[in-house]
C-alpha cells in the first residue's frame, strides 16, 4: 500500500484558512438581501394595509400583503437559484434552512390566524423575532440580535394596542429588526 505525504507549506495553509474565512463573511453578506427585501415588503404591506383599513372604504384592503409576500417568495427563490456556484457552507446551508421553515411558520399562522378571524401582526412578529435573533446569534452579529430582541417587545406591544395600530406595529418592526440590521450586515465584515 502506498501513502502520500502531503505537505502544505504553511503559506499554502494561511492562504486555505484565510479563502475559507473570507467566504463566510462574504456569505453572511449574502443574507443581507433577503432581510431587505422582506423588509422593505413587509413594512409597505403594513402601511398599505393600516392606510387601506383606516382611511379607505376598500374591502380588500388585506390585499397588499399576499401581492407582496408572492413577489417577496418568487424573488427569494429567484436569489438562491442565481446565487453564485461557489460551494456552500454549513453556516449558508443552516441559515436558508431557518428561513425556509420560518417562512412556512409566517404562512401556517397567518392561515390559522385567518381562519380564527384574529390578526397574525403578534404571532408574526414573534416568529420574525426567533429567526433574526438566531440569524443574530449565529452570525454573532449584535444589529440582528438586537433587531430579534425588537420583534420580541413589540409582540407584546401590539397586545396592549387596538387592533387597528397592529399593523404599524408590525411595520415598525421590520423597520427596526431586518431593515436597519440589514444595512448594517451589508456593509459589515461580521
Amino acid at each position: 500500500m502506498e501513502t502520500t505525504d502531503n505537505n502544505m507549506d504553511p503559506l499554502q495553509g494561511l492562504k486555505i484558512i484565510t479563502e475559507a474565512i473570507s467566504q463566510t463573511r462574504e456569505n453572511a453578506r449574502e443574507h443581507s438581501f433577503l432581510f431587505l427585501l422582506w423588509g422593505w415588503l413587509i413594512a409597505a404591506g403594513s402601511i398599505l394595509f393600516f392606510v387601506l383599513k383606516t382611511f379607505t372604504s376598500f374591502k380588500l384592503f388585506f390585499l397588499p400583503f399576499p401581492v407582496l409576500v408572492a413577489v417577496g417568495i418568487f424573488l427569494s427563490f429567484r436569489h438562491y437559484q442565481s446565487g453564485p456556484g461557489s460551494v456552500q457552507t454549513y453556516l449558508g446551508f443552516y441559515l436558508k434552512n431557518l428561513w425556509l421553515v420560518m417562512g412556512v411558520s409566517f404562512i401556517l399562522s397567518v392561515l390559522v390566524n385567518v381562519l380564527q378571524h384574529t390578526q397574525p401582526f403578534t404571532s408574526n412578529m414573534l416568529i420574525g423575532g426567533a429567526g433574526t435573533l438566531l440569524t443574530g446569534l449565529v452570525l454573532r452579529f449584535r444589529p440582528l440580535v438586537s433587531g430579534g430582541i425588537l420583534f420580541f417587545i413589540l409582540a407584546v406591544a401590539s397586545i396592549f394596542v387596538p387592533d387597528q395600530y397592529a399593523p404599524l406595529l408590525l411595520g415598525v418592526a421590520v423597520l427596526t429588526g431586518y431593515l436597519a440590521p440589514g444595512y448594517l450586515l451589508k456593509k459589515s465584515t461580521v
